[in-house]
């Protein structure tokens, strides 16, 4: 799977561990930023790693910053984008089943690493569910 992971500082480190992870499970994997734990803007990251998910370059996206809310609204406001906050494997399932979720929002600072290995697990693994779930998601698709 291309996958598509930015951070800001405070997610910086567990970012700089889950490439790692990703690579090691075999996904194809676009590091977007920081190089450094040095502050930056989340918003500015999490439009990148949105645009490559709406724009075809990646088939999911991965944000992590201190508690994954603020890239998770940022990463939302681009077309195309459906993004959530996730900080237990069994929502990264249901908003994959249930809301077909392509970018995911990670705390960094309040959820320990293997947890959140543990999340993407799940996120990536679980496929959206359709049926009465679709026009629902059509729905929120056309708030856009």
């Amino acid at each position: 799977m291309r996958i598509s992971i930015a951070s800001d500082h405070a997610g910086f480190e567990q970012k700089q561990q889950l490439v790692d992870y990703l690579v090691s499970q075999g996904h194809d994997v676009a590091d977007r930023g920081p190089d450094t734990d040095d502050r930056v803007d989340y918003p500015d990251y999490a439009a990148l790693v949105a645009h490559d998910v709406a724009e075809d370059r990646a088939d999911r996206g991965v944000l992590v910053c201190g508690t994954g809310i603020g890239m998770a609204m940022a990463a939302d406001k681009v077309a195309g984008v459906r993004a959530a906050n996730i900080v237990t494997p069994e929502f990264a399932a249901l908003c994959r089943e249930h809301n077909d979720a392509n970018v995911i929002a990670l705390s960094g600072r309040f959820v320990e690493l293997a947890e959140n290995e543990a999340i993407l697990d799940a996120f990536i693994a679980t496929e959206f569910g359709g049926g009465r779930h679709a026009g629902r998601v059509e729905k929120i698709m056309a708030l856009d």
